[in-house]
């Protein structure tokens, strides 16, 4: 069955890669690292990082090669009157709600893969809520 998503296991993490000419940057798509399910900030890492940034902040290394500018995800709360908006951050890495850098709801990205690496579904809705909690605790004060 992995053989089958193997080109959805390309279609992944984002690293970036300058072009000799003008040092022109581009987002080149590698495999999906395989990651613990239970651990929101490995996950956070692996797949949110190259573009969110570290910190969270979207300024991430390949922000800058992207047509949209990645959100900072420490503001979450603040932009919903304090209240981190859990369902909706839930909902957008699951592909559930339409965030336009993460593709379209027919294509979701991370709902896909993550369903991909573990077929399972209560497996993908783990890996889905420690990310999103680990989120959740990126949140400015």
């Amino acid at each position: 069955m992995h053989s089958r998503f193997a080109a959805l296991l390309i279609l992944l993490t984002v690293s970036l890669a300058f072009l000799a000419s003008g040092q022109k940057k581009t987002v080149e798509k590698v495999p999906i690292r395989h990651t613990s399910p239970a651990s929101g900030p490995e996950m956070y890492r692996a797949y949110c990082a190259s573009c969110h940034g570290t910190a969270g902040k979207g300024d991430g290394p390949a922000a800058s090669a992207l047509k949209m500018a990645p959100a900072d995800l420490t503001m979450l709360a603040k932009l919903n009157n304090g209240t981190f908006p859990r369902n909706e951050v839930y909902e957008a890495i699951s592909g559930q709600h339409s965030i336009p850098a993460h593709g379209s709801k027919d294509m979701p990205v991370w709902g896909t893969l993550f369903r991909s690496v573990d077929p399972h579904e209560s497996i993908s809705m783990l890996r889905i809520n420690n990310l999103t909690d680990y989120i959740a605790s990126l949140q400015a004060k």
